[in-house]
């Protein structure tokens, strides 16, 4: 598939089969959600730019290489929240950006009501995170506000699961943003919910189920 990438480490996966279980607690699902994230952090990190710079070893100058510019992390709430926390391991310097939306449970379709980003998006990597890809509405909508910052070129999606039809939701209007993602389950059910997916990720992290 074009531009998707696989995220299939054993670490990944192994904490995948917690989420994905129904008898996971809440505090087990939380703590696993944020590891996911810090472990993707590294895929997604593969291409960073980076610049050379002039360290002072305890016995020399040397050349090193640093990520040369400061990582966003956009979290689409709620249930990205943790995921973003764990990525924010990895990059202690992001800045972080949050978009509202839930999805309307007759339509299916996202209700965006809140945006809040950092200044100068088109002048750093961008991690859009939310940790599924069902219907593929909310990260449409996500990418049709960061369009208005003229920023796409520099926006990777991260997801955890992802349906088909989500991704050929988001590949019919954006084909070039690369979509991470930990695993592509089978289908959609009637509901917009992923089969066999791991259920309402916000509502299994908050314990709001």
């Amino acid at each position: 598939m074009h531009k998707i990438t696989l995220c299939d480490h054993p670490f990944i996966q192994h904490r995948l089969a917690i989420l994905r279980d129904r008898h996971t607690p809440v505090n087990q699902f939380r703590i696993a959600l944020k590891e996911c994230g810090t472990l993707m952090a590294y895929e997604l990190a593969k291409d960073h730019p980076t610049e050379s710079v002039t360290v002072e070893t305890p016995l020399e100058s040397t050349q090193a290489q640093r990520i040369e510019k400061p990582v966003v992390l956009i979290a689409i709430l709620r249930a990205a929240l943790g995921m973003v926390e764990g990525m924010a391991e990895f990059y202690p310097d992001a800045r972080i950006g949050h978009l509202g939306m839930y999805r309307d449970p007759k339509t299916l379709q996202p209700v965006f009501y809140y945006s809040k980003l950092p200044v100068d998006l088109n002048h750093h990597p961008i991690i859009l995170a939310d940790p599924m890809l069902a219907t593929g509405g909310s990260i449409v909508a996500a990418l049709d506000e960061l369009q208005k910052f003229q920023c796409l070129d520099a926006v990777k999606i991260a997801t955890l699961i992802a349906a088909s039809e989500g991704i050929a939701r988001v590949r019919e209007k954006y084909p070039d943003v690369p979509i991470y993602t930990a695993a592509v389950d089978r289908q959609l059910n009637e509901k917009g919910y992923i089969l066999p997916g791991l259920g309402d990720a916000g509502d299994r992290q908050y314990g709001t189920a």
